[in-house]
């Protein structure tokens, strides 16, 4: 069994940061990849940016150079820090992680980019 527990969320102004953290219960060794999505009101859930046990990171096109995902083991602590935002990127954002033929998502932490 995993816990994700994301915080970090808020308002902001277009342009604006952001910082979202995920904590994991136990060590985050145990996970091959760890991964942020977002869900737009009536819009399918899609894939922020991944991180793998590695380093390697992956991001959406529409996020590429803006966001930052990273890791922090002693912690247990995926985050997704979050430049130059814009009212597109209004959604709730979820972490997520595929463990033992399983797939955990956290509660979800509402992002709002408005002025």
């Amino acid at each position: 069994q995993v816990q994700l527990v994301e915080s970090g969320g808020g308002l902001v102004q277009p342009g604006g940061s952001l910082r979202l953290s995920c904590a994991a219960s136990g060590s985050i060794f145990r996970f091959n990849v760890m991964g942020w999505y977002r869900q737009a009101p009536g819009k399918e859930r899609e894939l922020v940016a991944h991180i793998t046990c590695g380093g390697s990171t992956n991001y959406a096109d529409s996020v590429k150079g803006r966001f930052t995902i990273s890791r922090d083991s002693a912690k247990n602590t995926v985050y997704l820090q979050m430049n130059s935002l814009k009212p597109e990127d209004t959604a709730v954002y979820y972490c997520n992680v595929p463990f033992l033929q399983n797939v955990y998502w956290g509660q979800g932490t509402q992002v709002t980019v408005s002025s």
